[in-house]
């Protein structure tokens, strides 16, 4: 493994350690939904096995179409070896669906495993060094395009004679010296600074195991790109000896390299029909130490919204903080005219209440003074309070009323399950609360768990086929944003606790 010991082993297997806990984040009324089982089953450990130090070694590959800020469409292909270097390979490509590659960055360095995350919990940070990096182009307009840009801001990139062809590996920076042309690109590897590997048995079956490694956050202002020290991780790539079978993108990805680069499969473009009810995959994690799942029912019939939020201080999201209820409405949704295939929506919240979870949260809630989140010196572990009244909670950085600029998208998995893409949020801590800055990238996905917007609580939610609108007529049935809403506020608030949200 490279940089690090023989690895350690955390298992968290499902128990019944954190019944109580669980039976007061969720209520006991819903103990029967599928929703509500999905999240549980998340909140019990899901049967994940998180390496530290993690052993990076062997190839591992993107499971889908990426989203960078910008935006940017790409899949990844990375290699780690035995002696600490690697070999990276970023396809990039006109659309968003991964069919027309465009151009591929082929990076090759040396990574060091430092010592686990004083910061983000669940992590380990890393050092690392390139020793070159290479593009090649994949049609002569991209070759073209691409050499003028680079010889006009960086001198001495395109040598010979004329522009760049297309099938032939150019040199942009290499330890021998000269200029880093791979600047002009935007092009940094900080995500190679933050790393966690978890794995897990599918279905619990032993035969069926899958590796996941989530790699460092890119900064959502490309501007910042160059200087940004994650905080958060991207979607996960899969280890391509130990992935999802269902996974068709992996086996494509695998088998490619810079010369033949990945065709995805086209696909369609869903458009957003929003209603149900949806959930987290997995315990997510934000920037600034925030580890939360999320469960938000959609009413279609009146375009109103319902968010949960359960916030944890631990990445396995076993240890309860505090939970917010939140509601209000969201617009018609619009296509996006700077994200192909996402939809943009406007989201507002208007009502809020929150449930402190353990003692730490109860006695920051309770140091505030005057009426700036609920009623002062009232707080008690477990019991929600609305803070509506008191335009939201200020130890928590939430203010009320408060609208966000929203986007999202909708795909199925390999699995034929629906999955929602929210924005992803400002890595500076802000809100999108202006139009400029609504998010060009996603967070990850909610899986649909039922199609009814009524919670049950005799468990026959039964889940029903998503209906989607095809027409043209702009009915759009439904917002995800009430994702985003509050998953902004929670954002910017768990680890700091006093961020307020702008507006």
């Amino acid at each position: 493994m490279p940089g690090g010991a023989d690895a350690s082993t955390l298992h968290y297997s499902d128990g019944g350690s954190n019944r109580l806990s669980l039976e007061k984040t969720f209520g006991r009324s819903a103990k029967d939904s599928q929703c509500q089982h999905m999240l549980k089953h998340l909140h019990n450990g899901a049967r994940i096995t998180v390496q530290m130090p993690p052993n990076i070694e062997g190839h591992w590959v993107s499971t889908r179409c990426e989203v960078r800020p910008g935006p940017e469409f790409l899949t990844r292909s990375y290699r780690f070896y035995p002696n600490n270097t690697f070999q990276a390979h970023q396809f990039y490509y006109e659309d968003n669906h991964c069919t027309t590659p465009t151009y591929t960055l082929v990076v090759r360095g040396r990574l060091r495993l430092r010592q686990a995350s004083w910061i983000i919990r669940g992590g380990t940070e890393a050092d690392y060094q390139l020793h070159r990096t290479q593009v090649v182009c994949h049609t002569a307009t991209v070759a073209k395009e691409l050499s003028q840009r680079l010889n006009h801001s960086c001198r001495g990139a395109v040598k010979g004679r004329g522009p760049w062809e297309p099938n032939i590996s150019y040199e942009l920076w290499s330890e021998e010296g000269g200029c880093d042309c791979s600047r002009e690109l935007n092009f940094a590897m900080h995500e190679l600074q933050l790393l966690r590997v978890e794995r897990q048995y599918l279905h619990h079956n032993l035969d069926h195991l899958v590796e996941e490694l989530f790699l460092g956050d890119i900064h959502t202002e490309p501007t910042q790109r160059m200087y940004y020290r994650p905080s958060s991780y991207q979607a996960a790539l899969q280890n391509a000896k130990n992935h999802d079978h269902g996974c068709i993108a992996c086996r494509i990805i695998y088998r490619s390299d810079e010369f033949h680069p990945p065709i995805l499969p086209p696909r369609a473009d869903l458009t957003v029909g929003l209603y149900g009810q949806w959930v987290s995959q997995r315990c997510e994690v934000r920037p600034e130490v925030l580890f939360l799942t999320r469960h938000f029912i959609f009413h279609d019939n009146n375009h109103t919204w319902e968010g949960h939020y359960y916030h944890y201080s631990d990445p396995i999201c076993k240890h309860p903080t505090f939970t917010i209820y939140a509601r209000g409405r969201y617009s018609r949704g619009l296509h996006s005219t700077r994200v192909m295939g996402g939809t943009e929506f406007v989201f507002k919240v208007n009502h809020m209440r929150v449930k402190p979870m353990d003692l730490g949260t109860t006695s920051l809630l309770n140091v505030f003074n005057g009426n700036e989140c609920g009623a002062e010196g009232s707080w008690q572990v477990g019991v929600e309070q609305d803070v509506t009244l008191t335009n939201g909670c200020v130890a928590l950085g939430i203010r009320l009323p408060h609208t966000e600029y929203e986007l999202f998208r909708m795909e199925q998995d390999a699995h034929g399950r629906y999955l929602l893409y929210n924005g992803q949020r400002p890595s500076d801590g802000s809100s999108p609360d202006r139009q400029e800055k609504r998010a060009t990238s996603y967070q990850m996905p909610l899986v649909q768990c039922s199609a009814s917007s009524q919670r049950s609580d005799h468990g026959d939610d039964v889940d029903r086929p998503l209906r989607l609108s095809n027409d043209c007529s702009g009915r759009h049935r439904g917002g995800r944003k009430d994702v985003v809403v509050v998953a902004a506020a929670l954002t910017l608030a768990v680890a700091p606790l006093l961020l307020c949200w702008h507006s």
